[in-house]
């Protein structure tokens, strides 16, 4: 059972780096920000994108069918997948198929979702991850800590060990421009030798059966032009309905990742290459499930554009690693729950509720709401810490009773002024465990208006 408190100590004892991280990815928010007023019309679009994705999940049994129906006739392939079992074998299969000894893949949170790497490696493959915050985080040994930017963990001088045992730059290098172009170097020489190149997909357009990769480093396009095999790997909710619709998305997507007005490269791929071939593997593994939950379809929309985590102040404090789900932040905390709420049951509660990152998503979904509907869900499983229980029974009742209510506060009040400070300070007051309390007041707010009330 995964604990994003006990995880999220283990990030937070380098507490320099706690603050970098939060400064990093509060830049972006900034940047997001800035972005955003930038276009008269951004509310539009936001509305304009989420009823766009309320069509799609309210029909995308049909959707789904048209895609595949074009996507055909484009030359493409398609393979359906219930689960990530079910898609790793699909592509490995492929790979065997084509006698594949040498792939490359780009970025996609699908893959990392269904644990594809893990698979392949088994199967004795290589897979290079071309992104260079995937390459980084691979030689590291680690899954991505955000969606958009998976090595956002990492400083520069680990980055320049990591490259130093693996590619052999300069040893305590720590330049971004020279170990970016050694990268490049090392990178190069896998996109010229692969057979075959993995992508993620962004969007799927079912008017035409075609869909787009954006990427910033142009590593889906160096892979899948020059590799004679492709195979896109989707998860189902990736689709829209028509062409024009895609505009829309373009608009948000960078703009709420980044703060750029667009990704560097924006792919859309149709047919196979000459001589080559096309698969595009569509994945459900438990999208349906979600889809089938009221007060949390509307999760379904996300583009993955990581605004939420950006902006939410506990991911920012707390790390990617300490969600334990391949999604962190407050969509993965939506997410994960749906797929074993008793597993993540803590990470609905790892939520101040301020409702930031309901204010940032691009496609509006109701982030804060859902994270709230989770908790009671959660409670009601009965897959929360009995003591948690316990102690917000207890304290209902007390707030049901107001004259119990202000002769606990007296006593509280009183025994924090005059109490040695190892009877407030131990391990059961989890508050005081890294923070130092407040000054007790001498007197509750009633009090203090009952003296001062104008009579």
């Amino acid at each position: 059972m995964v604990s994003h408190a006990k995880n999220a100590e283990k990030f937070t004892k380098d507490l320099e780096k706690v603050d970098w991280h939060d400064a990093t990815l509060w830049g972006a928010r900034s940047k997001r920000d800035l972005a955003a007023k930038s276009i008269p019309e951004w509310e539009s679009l936001r509305t304009l994108a989420s009823q766009i994705k309320e069509n799609v999940l309210a029909n995308l049994d049909e959707y789904l069918l048209e895609f595949e129906k074009n996507a055909l006739l484009n030359g493409a392939e398609v393979f359906w997948a219930k689960d990530g079992e079910e898609h790793n074998k699909i592509v490995g299969d492929l790979l065997v198929k084509h006698n594949i000894n040498n792939l490359v893949k780009s970025k996609s949170i699908l893959t990392e979702e269904c644990h594809l790497n893990q698979y392949l490696e088994d199967l004795g493959y290589d897979v290079v991850d071309t992104d260079l915050g995937e390459r980084i985080i691979q030689f590291a040994k680690q899954p991505p800590s955000h969606i958009v930017t998976p090595a956002i963990h990492v400083k520069k001088e680990e980055i320049g060990e990591l490259f130093h045992q693996y590619i052999g730059t300069e040893k305590g290098a720590t330049d971004p421009q020279y170990l970016t172009e050694a990268a490049r170097g090392h990178l190069r020489e896998k996109f010229l030798n692969a057979e075959a190149a993995i992508t993620g997909v962004n969007f799927a357009i079912a008017e035409n059966g075609g869909f787009v990769v954006c990427t910033n480093e142009g590593n889906a396009d160096m892979g899948a032009n020059l590799a004679p095999i492709q195979i896109a790997c989707m998860g189902i909710e990736k689709l829209i309905p028509k062409a024009e619709h895609l505009g829309v998305f373009l608009r948000l997507l960078a703009r709420s990742a980044t703060g750029q007005s667009i990704t560097n490269y924006t792919s859309h791929f149709f047919t196979p290459k000459k001589n080559g071939k096309l698969y595009i593997v569509m994945v459900d593994n438990g999208r349906t499930e979600q889809l089938g939950r009221e007060d949390f379809r509307n999760s379904l929309k996300c583009i993955r554009c990581g605004a939420c985590m950006n902006t939410c102040p506990v991911y920012r404090k707390s790390g990617g690693y300490s969600y334990g789900y391949t999604i962190p932040g407050p969509i993965g905390s939506v997410l994960a729950p749906g797929r074993d709420d008793h597993e993540y049951a803590s990470l609905p509660f790892a939520s101040s509720l301020c409702g930031s990152c309901t204010n940032v998503c691009p496609v509006k979904i109701d982030l804060h709401d859902q994270l709230y509907k989770w908790r009671q869900q959660i409670v009601k499983n009965g897959n929360v810490d009995q003591s948690k229980k316990w102690s917000m029974q207890m304290a209902t009742y007390i707030f049901e009773h107001p004259k119990l209510f202000r002769f606990m506060g007296k006593t509280a009040r009183l025994f924090m002024r005059l109490s040695p400070r190892f009877l407030i300070y131990n391990s059961l007051n989890k508050w005081g465990k890294s923070r130092e309390l407040p000054d007790s007041p001498k007197q509750s707010f009633r009090d203090w208006y009952i003296n001062h009330k104008i009579r």
